[in-house]
């Protein structure tokens, strides 16, 4: 089934951060799904990542505030007459949810990762090429040729350590996309460049193509002004050129 030619450029440092844990959480649950142990190299590298990015600065803060702020935001269309109170009740009870489970885990809720002398093998060793492979590994691989079942039970485990956080990611990321609607643009010559009202507040751009489209976007900016270069690509042997030609594309500011 062939994707919808759909690019993303996050704004801030907050969303690149949400959005790195949304690729690596999606990986990780893709390659646990499958029963072989080079899926399961697969996930236990993006678990690796992932325990790496929560250990660097206070990313279980910024989920919470992001947490509170939405809540507080979608409490205020609990008065406005049109509303859809139902489905408005179901994303504040998530929000919510989400919010007493990383209040429930607590700041110390990656120490059992940490503490986990057979990750932190691993880890050690991943910073080398090559470095897992059986020789320089042999617990590693002796606990890859056990049954499925039983490297499911393990990595059910460390799931349960990072999934309030990883799933309140998800939530937000998701309400962050439809928070706005896309807008028919087109960039000419290949080109557009957009200026941010002062008032605007921008954390995510989102580009769609059309479905038939051979050309892709290279996105670049800040909250205040960005641009988009659609580029030709031909083959890996070639670098790619921005297009002459007048692109029409699908626009959202979220």
């Amino acid at each position: 089934m062939n994707r919808i030619p759909e690019y993303e450029q996050p704004i801030n440092e907050r969303m690149r951060t949400f959005m790195r844990l949304e690729f690596l959480y999606q990986q990780l649950l893709y390659n646990c799904e499958t029963d072989s142990d080079w899926a399961t190299r697969g996930a236990i590298s993006s678990l690796l990542e992932i325990m790496a990015i929560l250990t660097r600065g206070d990313v279980r803060s910024d989920v919470r505030k992001e947490l509170d702020m939405q809540i507080d935001n979608l409490q205020k269309f609990q008065s406005r007459a049109g509303v859809d109170t139902g489905r408005l009740g179901v994303l504040l009870g998530n929000l919510i949810a989400n919010r007493d489970e990383i209040d429930a885990v607590g700041t110390q809720f990656m120490q059992p990762l940490k503490d986990c002398e057979f990750l932190s093998s691993i880890k050690h060793r991943s910073s080398i090429p090559g470095g897992t492979c059986e020789f320089d590994l042999p617990e590693f691989s002796h606990w890859l040729r056990q049954p499925n079942s039983r490297r499911q039970q393990d990595m059910s485990t460390w799931l349960q350590i990072i999934r309030p956080l990883c799933d309140a990611v998800t939530e937000l990321l998701w309400l962050v996309r439809e928070s706005a609607q896309p807008v028919d643009k087109t960039a000419l010559n290949g080109m557009y460049q957009h200026r941010m009202q002062k008032d605007a507040s921008c954390r995510l751009l989102r580009v769609r193509m059309p479905d038939s489209s051979t050309l892709y976007p290279e996105i670049s900016g800040s909250q205040h002004r960005f641009t988009v270069r659609f580029l030709e690509w031909s083959t890996i042997d070639a670098r790619a050129v921005q297009t002459g030609h007048d692109v029409k594309f699908k626009l959202s500011i979220c």
